[in-house]
């Protein structure tokens, strides 16, 4: 963990409230709207104000908010706009030339603490890498942004959920259960609590796998949260002790999330009965997320190569989209799912020019990507229904 993602966990710990979410193409200035400022959701009023707005009425707080570790400080503006048709929270007034906030900076992850009073510390983080290592700090999922931050590590769950959760922990006498034990009882738990049937998933399999993630998110914090606290209820004998086991958790979490990932995919591809192999090999032992319909028919000289379809799928993407243009050869169009909410036009110009084709939860289309990329990025339901097609 680099020093300026430490920054944004520390500011977030020492907080009174925090928040954090994916900056969008509404917030870089990508969609044409005519609103400034960074969109706020009403989720996080705790952030800006006492007490909400009213409608019919503007009402504004200034604030001071330092940058990235001190690079600079604003004197910034929380407004609720409630005049005429708006309803809406937004941070304002960064001063000319701000550089965390333009269209380059679509898909990054924007951190706000709210220190004491009128002091804020504020983060953008770029890298992948440096997201992931924020989000598992605090053990979220690119789902769980948005929204004020949940230090404690834990959420709250419906009671069936969490008695389900609780029933799977007991039954998992020591250590942590596999990826593919783990993402399946999250998903066998939820389904059960919220009455999902196999229909429910083919009528929104956008709606299932989120709810999956999210699911499995909270269980992997019940067991996280078992596990350690013998451990983390006695003094470290030394601080490589310390960073030795902050490691461990933190590698464990992000080794998780993209393999769990795969198989909640796995799990809807089975509902829609395509036919697709997981990591199957390719040329020079490659082994990429998803072939359809598989391996054999890759390697098979008579199979209509316009018939195989190949996806990735990575958690987030900004930067790693590049490795999976040569992970099969003899499919020119790379479509990649994932949970990452936004990506600059630069960039998604890059990727459509590399014949890489982006596949999201269908939520996310509108609401996190450019206006112009709306028609070319792929909802999972169209996904599903695209790869059927081929199979007929």
């Amino acid at each position: 963990m680099n020093a300026l993602v430490q920054a944004a966990v520390d500011a977030v710990l020492k907080s009174k409230t925090a928040f954090c979410k994916f900056i969008s193409a509404n917030d870089g200035g990508e969609t044409g709207a005519h609103q400034s400022g960074l969109y706020i959701p009403k989720n996080s009023i705790a952030l800006m104000f006492d007490s909400p707005g009213v409608k019919g009425s503007n009402k504004d707080r200034f604030v001071t908010i330092d940058w990235q570790a001190g690079e600079l400080q604003t004197d910034s503006r929380f407004i609720y706009y409630g005049k005429e048709s708006r309803n809406e929270y937004r941070l304002t007034r960064f001063g000319r030339g701000f550089p965390y906030l333009n269209p380059e900076r679509v898909g990054d992850l924007f951190v706000l603490a709210h220190i004491e009073k009128n002091f804020y510390e504020g983060f953008v983080l770029s890298t992948e890498e440096d997201i992931e290592d924020f989000l598992s700090a605090f053990n979220l999922s690119p789902n769980d942004t948005n929204c004020l931050i949940d230090r404690s590590g834990t959420q709250t769950a419906e009671a069936s959920l969490l008695a389900c959760f609780n029933a799977f922990l007991k039954s998992v006498k020591a250590g942590f259960p596999s990826t593919e034990l783990l993402a399946a009882s999250a998903r066998n738990c939820y389904n059960a609590a919220h009455l999902l049937n196999i229909e429910r998933i083919k009528k929104d399999p956008d709606a299932a796998l989120l709810n999956w993630v999210e699911a499995e998110y909270s269980l992997f914090k019940l067991i996280e949260s078992d596990r350690y606290k013998s451990r983390i209820s006695s003094p470290f004998k030394s601080v490589e002790e310390l960073i030795e086991t902050a490691n461990t958790i933190l590698n464990r979490r992000k080794s998780r999330a993209g393999k769990s990932l795969e198989h909640h995919l796995s799990e809807v591809f089975n509902s829609h009965g395509l036919k697709y192999q997981n990591n199957p090999k390719t040329e020079g032992n490659k082994k990429p997320d998803f072939i359809f319909p598989g391996g054999d028919a890759y390697h098979s000289k008579t199979f209509d190569g316009g018939k195989l379809i190949f996806l990735a799928s990575k958690t987030t993407c900004k930067d790693r989209w590049r490795q999976i243009l040569n992970e099969a050869d003899r499919i020119p169009i790379k479509h990649l799912f994932t949970l990452q909410q936004g990506i600059s036009k630069n960039q998604l110009d890059e990727m459509y020019k590399a014949n890489v084709r982006l596949v999201v939860p269908d939520v996310y289309i509108k609401k996190c990507y450019p206006k112009e990329y709306h028609g070319k990025i792929l909802a999972l339901r169209t996904f599903i229904d695209y790869t059927r097609q081929s199979q007929l």
